[in-house]
């Protein structure tokens, strides 16, 4: 008994209808690779130091343009189906969803978008592109399995085991064929085919690998890991190429895809090794964004300083401002206390220096009390002057000096008229003290000054 081959089955169909509304395989396979490589790139950036979410900012350029320049591509290298005879003309030609995108226009457009898009941002292309080539072959990976749904892209017929089973398809009009888009199969085998979709799926989730692992054992940057990524997705696109018998156009008997995967492999391989070698510095992927904050962030925290000075500044003004007024207070409260108890003490040293003076200076008592008078009014008043200006009593005492060797002569004169004057005023008794001199002794201790002691010298010389 022999056993028929188990081939790899199509799937049924390759659309679904919510309503009105088709639902296309090919389309979800297309916007899920995209989110794939966004999220893959975006985390790759943060990784190498820019700023999350820049990606996604870069990707409203990037996939507009890759879409166009993608159809672009498969227009000018699959002319035939759309502008030949029974082509499908114009409108099949805007038709994406059907299916039909180059992936090397969409690079090359892509491209263009990326390199406005980050030059608006202020951040390298070649960064950027290092950072999204692992998420780019990967969503060319997921791409693929649109192709499975559509039936198309397949390679040449096959016994292999694991050979893709193309069947027919009936639309919705009931014309049958195995290319219908729309419509639904028949479970009648039409031809069974090498999976070229699933040779490429394979193929690119290999490069996916070796693009990660490559970047974290050998630090690749300014580029050089796009580079490697083009060049080894040509390696597997010119070995499918040589595998497919779909309609395309061909060039000296070579399909031009497989022209394209040489002369971009090529170019790839040049660039990977002229190119720097490392990676771009982290400052430079933040971008402008990045660089207004980090001017502001200086002006804000110089102004935060500023207002944290002003603030220390005006405190401490504050403070001293009415340390002062207290000090202001106390003084202004201790002026009349203090200028009453000096007065009352001056009046009380007069007759005690003159009591003091008697053992020592006999000569002295016959003194003229007139000379002395005006001396004690002044002692009674320099006191409050000395409490309000200390810096003037050298002055103040120059002066005194002068004015007593001026009244020298006229107490002499009246020291020899007025003797017994003198005595009497000398033995006159103690002025009461008032009640505010609570310690005369101690009060009277001020105003035995310098001054004071110059004087008693000046009579002990002046009375030998």
């Amino acid at each position: 008994m022999t056993m028929l081959p188990t081939y790899f089955p199509s799937p049924p169909q390759g659309v679904w209808h919510l309503g009105p509304l088709p639902i296309r395989a090919y389309a979800l396979f297309i916007i899920t690779g995209i989110v794939a490589a966004l999220l893959i790139g975006d985390r790759r950036w943060e990784a190498r130091g820019g700023q999350r979410g820049v990606i996604y900012d870069i990707a409203l350029w990037v996939v507009p343009f890759g879409l166009v320049g993608g159809r672009l591509y498969h227009l000018a290298t699959d002319w035939r189906t759309y502008w030949g005879p029974g082509g499908a003309g114009l409108a099949g030609a805007v038709r994406i969803w059907d299916g039909g995108l180059g992936i090397w226009g969409a690079v090359a457009l892509g491209g263009v978008g990326a390199w406005i898009a980050c030059r608006r941002h202020g951040i390298p292309l070649p960064a950027f592109a290092d950072a999204i080539a692992p998420g780019i072959i990967l969503a060319q990976a997921i791409g693929r399995l649109g192709n499975y749904f559509n039936q198309e892209l397949y390679g040449r017929e096959t016994t292999l085991p694991w050979g893709l089973e193309i069947f027919y398809r009936r639309d919705p009009s009931g014309y049958v064929d195995p290319h219908s888009l729309d419509g639904v199969s028949t479970g009648q085998v039409a031809l069974v085919v090498q999976p070229t979709f699933l040779y490429e799926l394979i193929w690119n989730v290999l490069v996916f690998a070796v693009l990660i692992y490559a970047d974290r054992r050998f630090t690749l940057g300014h580029g050089r890991l796009f580079a490697l990524y083009v060049a080894s997705y040509c390696v597997g696109r010119f070995g499918v190429e040589l595998l497919r018998d779909d309609t395309a156009t061909h060039i000296a008997g070579i399909r031009i895809n497989s022209f394209t995967s040489t002369f971009v492999f090529i170019g790839a391989v040049v660039y990977l090794m002229v190119a720097p070698k490392g990676r771009e510095a982290p400052e430079s992927l933040r971008g402008k964004e990045a660089e207004e904050s980090a001017e502001a962030e200086p002006a804000e925290e110089l102004a935060t300083v500023a207002a944290a000075g002003a603030s220390i500044a005006a405190g401490a003004a504050g403070t001293e401002s009415a340390d002062a007024a207290e000090t202001d207070n106390a003084d202004e409260a201790d002026e009349p206390e203090t200028a009453e108890a000096e007065t009352v003490s001056a009046e009380a040293a007069e007759p005690d220096e003159g009591g003091a003076e008697e053992p020592e200076a006999e000569d002295a008592e016959a003194e003229e009390p007139e000379a002395e008078e005006p001396d004690a009014e002044a002692e009674a008043e320099e006191p409050e002057a000395e409490a309000e200006e200390p810096e003037a009593e050298a002055e103040a005492e120059d002066a005194e000096a002068e004015e007593a060797e001026a009244e020298e002569p006229e107490a002499e004169e009246a020291d020899e008229e007025e003797p017994e004057e003198a005595e009497a005023e000398t033995a006159e008794p103690e002025p009461e003290r008032s009640q505010d001199s609570a310690e005369p002794a101690s009060a009277a201790e001020p105003y035995k000054t310098p001054r004071s002691r110059w004087r008693l010298r000046r009579n002990r010389s002046s009375n030998p």
